[in-house]
């Protein structure tokens, strides 16, 4: 799709209302593309040239929303972390919980472990290692995530009496528990074990990172 750079004075300009639409209609598609694009080519392979034929747009469209390949990753990892969390909020909200067994049950039945979604992240995180400034923004954003965790859990843990000691290490600790254990269910999807672990370092992690309210 080629974008138009003059006006036709016989025909009505554009509203500023469908061209913010289109603008964001146009987002989105290139968003949804290079998931997909992404996880068949890997980060590291793919071009904006091949994400731009794929999606049926040109450079044009890809530059006026993104400035890179960096930037519009970050937008589809801000954007898949929030539909999650949404999900997981929304499920959480509405359910009288009595443990932390309960809690780690109702918030693991819908985070997801992806395989693929899996791949690209780790593909980006390191190439982020090697960006000093991507690095930064990628603990910034680990950071709000976490924060959004622990802003869903409070509720629950309220309602059976625990507190967070620490919220900042508690986070960590959940993040580094949700990471690690999610590379072994990729690798070894159909072993019970390995899930059952997950779950047990979760609620092992809730209870030495909180404790009973005062």
């Amino acid at each position: 799709m080629y974008r138009i750079q003059f006006c036709i004075v016989t025909e009505a300009p554009l509203s500023e209302g469908r061209v913010t639409r289109r603008r964001a209609e146009t987002r989105q598609r290139l968003l949804d593309t290079a998931l997909d694009v992404f996880a068949e080519q890997g980060f590291g392979r793919t071009t904006i040239e091949q994400l731009c034929e794929a999606a049926g747009y040109t450079r044009g469209a890809f530059y006026s929303n993104f400035t890179s390949l960096d930037e519009l990753f970050l937008a589809m990892w801000e954007q898949q972390a929030a539909s999650y969390l949404d999900d997981v909020r929304k499920a959480m909200q509405p359910r009288e919980l009595h443990s932390v067994d309960e809690a780690v049950d109702a918030f693991l039945a819908f985070v997801p472990v992806d395989d693929r979604w899996y791949r690209l992240t780790a593909e980006f995180t390191a190439h982020a290692l090697r960006n000093p400034s991507l690095k930064r923004v990628m603990v910034a954003r680990e950071a709000a995530i976490a924060e959004t965790i622990l802003a869903i859990l409070d509720g629950p843990m309220a309602q059976f009496g625990r507190v967070a000691r620490d919220r900042e290490a508690l986070a960590q600790a959940l993040v580094a528990v949700h990471d690690g254990t999610t590379v072994q269910c990729v690798l070894d999807p159909d072993n019970p074990e390995v899930w059952e672990r997950r779950r047990a370092l979760f609620i092992h992690t809730l209870n030495a990172y909180t404790q009973e309210q005062k």
